[in-house]
């Protein structure tokens, strides 16, 4: 371990120069399809509702979703001294690939080194200023895009979403391991389609089968944070670019650990 930490301390990039960035969050899932980008913006919001500093470094630079979950259209704006992120409505700051291109739909279809360049870019170049908690929204699986996060940005702690699935059990332990040997430390689990509560009798019920989260934190030692439920109203706001209007009640206990780790509260697993 003790080599993989120099390892990981030799790639570390500074932040552009007049960046101030406090916490720095890693948002990571083993598998597509669980969640992340949204559990990415709902924290965001969250911490920003609090009174915090909220921003988003959408380092899924082939599937960037972020902007549209927050309706933000306009595009990122530069100067001699670097990149500057946008604001959304509430003030949080956002950059992502579909901040950058002509047209939101265009693909990018590039080699690994490359998108690896450009989220250490968004480090490096982009200005993020006063920032209290940044949020990576990193791309699934163990790839080129993780690896590099985790080597070049000093990650304070990663949340890992996962779904009820047993299939996601597998591919979760591949993702906690990873962070584990590259001495991230992480903060917990959330499950989201945890449930389904039905409007018409108030019921739970578990649409994706028995949840097997307890299972895979214990073995790996580490918390459950939160389970969120499948509810509509939350992918309309996505849909819609409304998340910032959704109270994310759920997220409370989420909220609560990383106040904690801004203030050194926090231990890794």
């Amino acid at each position: 371990m003790a080599e993989t930490q120099e390892r990981k301390t030799d790639f570390l990039e500074k932040p552009h120069a007049l960046s101030s960035v406090g916490k720095v969050i890693g948002i990571v899932s083993g598998k597509g399809g669980v969640g992340k980008s949204l559990l990415t913006s709902m924290l965001a919001v969250t911490m920003q509702d609090k009174g915090y500093h909220a921003a988003i470094l959408d380092a899924d630079v082939t599937g960037p979703s972020i902007p549209k979950a927050f309706g933000v259209t306009a595009k990122a704006t530069g100067s001699e001294l670097g990149l500057y992120p946008v604001k959304t409505r509430t003030g949080i700051d956002i950059m992502s690939i579909n901040l950058l291109l002509d047209h939101t739909t265009d693909p990018v279809v590039w080699r690994g080194p490359l998108i690896a360049g450009m989220v250490k870019q968004f480090w490096t170049d982009v200005i993020w200023e006063d920032v209290d908690f940044l949020f990576i929204d990193l791309p699934p699986g163990t790839g080129d895009v993780p690896l590099t996060v985790f080597q070049s940005i000093p990650v304070d702690g990663i949340i890992v979403v996962t779904s009820p699935q047993e299939l996601v059990a597998m591919i979760v332990s591949k993702a906690v391991k990873m962070a584990e040997m590259m001495n991230i430390p992480i903060l917990g689990l959330v499950e989201n389609m945890s449930y389904f509560r039905c409007p018409d009798n108030g019921k739970d019920y578990r649409i994706f089968g028995d949840s097997h989260i307890e299972q895979i934190a214990h073995s790996h030692n580490i918390q459950v944070l939160a389970k969120l439920p499948l509810d509509p109203a939350i992918a309309d706001c996505c849909d819609q670019g409304t998340i910032e209007s959704m109270d994310a009640t759920w997220l409370e206990p989420v909220a609560r650990a990383l106040e904690n780790l801004g203030k050194g509260e926090v231990t890794s697993s």
